[in-house]
């Protein structure tokens, strides 16, 4: 493999803020930890928040405390990812058995703990904002005892502080005491699953950077939350990065990236991604050379034959997808890259240059240098925001860009397409693409450009679509669409095994060629069959969607 990392990127690992990340010098020895799979508030949540905490705080002296999660957490490659640092980066990892010891092996470099409430779940969120600008762990009082018994002192107890409150008042109350204090280049949104659970994988690192956290809605019915949302994201940097996810019980997906997207922000989820603060700082090794796996030139010319032609892309990230899954490799897949690791997990990105076979592609997205929507974007970010994009795409040798806009509407109702001046900034920003790819579901947005085409998704295959289903689907597709060449895009869930949709295209019975996606757009660009179309004034809005 090949790596071009460009003048830009070096400059920021000279200057020593690689993704808020300070130095490359690294501790070889490490510890590590097994999680198991109980993160309920009333059983082993409280614990385990207490060891991402310790982990934000004793990593922020460089790498040294790791955590395995199980194999039902979301993100699914943190062994595969020691594994990775042991053999490429030469990292000793030393098992710690339990809390106590853990606490024991770093409490030197702890300055206290914090009380949250354990009636108030939320105090849990508010406890590891203050964790971070005390370096201090986060414990419920059933764990007092245990940071008293590694020498710990209490720096805040938050109990019975926000009892009888609803999360708008807390958080303004956490607002008032630690905004000021607080990085103003990430924050951290601690929602996802709700209740009696809660999944703080990302907590770590906003400890590490001494972020923000909160779970604010970007519902429009959560008027007094929504208000305290936008001034949070009007005082943060131009350039900062809202890392985590909203929270599930509160607002939709659509509503919390518009929001974020209209101040020309960017978000990266999950809540549920595990030792960033780790592996911020493991660089690229030395010898590491990233070269995407192109069939096609980037100014070859291609001519399609009368046929049907279909490409396959995963979009949402590699490390809660199908990479470990059976089947990799068996066809040609394309999976978007999540860019901006190159600065908060620049180790995880090699792992996966590495770890690719002939037939996996890399494209970037999505939308931007983050999660963005296009449409509530300022014109006037826009044009940094693609030039950042475009700089981490030439890093990481990407030549096809993924645009995906849920501020009207999701794959069930109103529109995911994009007006003419929309598409028309890509093509501008984006003059080195050999195309683009726009959607989730399936969209009507196409357009062609001299040799560069702008593709939607004509087919969504989802985690439970029946196989019979969905091969009847296709074939459906096939029919209804006679005209040749038939450039079928579709975008597999993430979770589907590859072996599961190769046995898919095995059984349309309709004739088709699976081919990889950069020799799809080529041979796109070659013959429009497809109609040049953008988004329409009579087309369905649909704001509220996708609780």
């Amino acid at each position: 493999m090949e790596l071009n990392m460009g003048k830009g990127f070096w400059a920021v690992a000279m200057l020593g803020i690689f993704g808020g990340c300070l130095g490359f010098g690294q501790a070889k020895e490490a510890s590590y930890m097994e999680f198991d799979a109980d993160w309920s508030l009333d059983g082993d949540l409280p614990e385990k928040a207490m060891l991402i905490s310790l982990q934000g705080v004793v990593n922020k002296a460089g790498p040294r405390l790791y955590f395995r999660y199980p194999e039902s957490w979301p993100w699914k490659i943190t062994g595969e990812l020691k594994s990775f640092y042991e053999a490429r980066h030469g990292f000793d990892f030393r098992e710690v058995e339990n809390a106590e010891r853990a606490l024991s092996a770093y409490a030197s470099q702890v300055d206290g703990y914090v009380v949250w409430d354990k009636q108030v779940r939320t105090s849990l969120i508010v406890a590891f904002t203050v964790c971070g600008l005390e370096n201090a762990i986060a414990v419920n009082e059933d764990l007092i005892p245990l940071a008293k018994a590694a020498g710990l002192k209490p720096v805040a107890d938050l109990r019975g502080a926000f009892r009888g409150m609803d999360d708008a008042e807390i958080y303004q109350i956490a607002y008032d005491r630690y905004w000021e204090r607080c990085s103003k280049e990430v924050a951290i949104w601690m929602g996802g699953v709700h209740g009696s659970r809660m999944e703080p994988g990302i907590a770590d690192y906003g400890i590490y950077r001494g972020a923000f956290f909160c779970d604010l809605s970007a519902s429009p019915e959560d008027e007094e939350e929504l208000a305290l949302h936008k001034r949070i994201l009007s005082e943060l940097d131009s350039d900062a990065t809202i890392m985590g996810w909203h929270s599930y019980a509160k607002d939709t997906e659509g509503q919390h990236v518009s929001l974020i997207s209209s101040y020309g922000l960017k978000m990266e989820g999950l809540n549920s991604l595990p030792n960033i603060s780790f592996n911020c700082q493991i660089p690229f090794t030395d010898d590491f050379v990233f070269k995407n796996n192109h069939n096609v030139g980037a100014e070859d010319v291609l001519k399609a034959e009368e046929k049907v032609y279909v490409s396959l892309i995963q979009t949402d990230s590699m490390g809660i997808g199908a990479w470990t899954k059976p089947g990799r490799g068996r066809i040609p897949y394309a999976w978007q890259v999540s860019m901006s690791w190159s600065r908060t997990s620049p180790g995880a990105l090699q792992y996966f240059a590495e770890a690719a076979t002939p037939n996996d592609y890399f494209i970037g997205g999505l939308s931007g240098p983050g999660y963005m929507y296009p449409k509530p974007i300022p014109e006037a970010r826009f044009w940094p925001l693609m030039e950042e994009a475009n700089e981490l795409m030439d890093t990481l040798d990407l030549r096809v860009m993924e645009i995906m806009d849920y501020s009207e509407g999701n794959r069930h109702v109103g529109n995911t397409d994009l007006p003419k001046e929309i598409v028309d900034r890509y093509y501008e920003a984006f003059p080195d693409v050999i195309g683009f790819i726009n959607g989730y579901g399936s969209a009507r947005t196409f357009d062609l450009r001299g040799r560069r085409p702008m593709l939607s998704y004509d087919y969504y295959l989802g985690l439970n679509r029946p196989t019979a289903e969905a091969i009847a689907d296709l074939e459906e597709l096939i029919q209804m669409n006679r005209k040749r060449p038939y450039f079928l895009l579709i975008h597999v869930r993430e979770s589907t095994t590859i072996d599961r949709v190769a046995d898919i295209l095995d059984g349309v019975t309709e004739d088709m060629e699976v081919i990889p996606l950069d020799v799809f757009l080529k041979l796109a660009a070659s013959e429009q069959t497809y109609e040049r179309r953008f988004l329409q004034e009579s087309d369905p809005v649909d704001r509220n969607a996708f609780r």
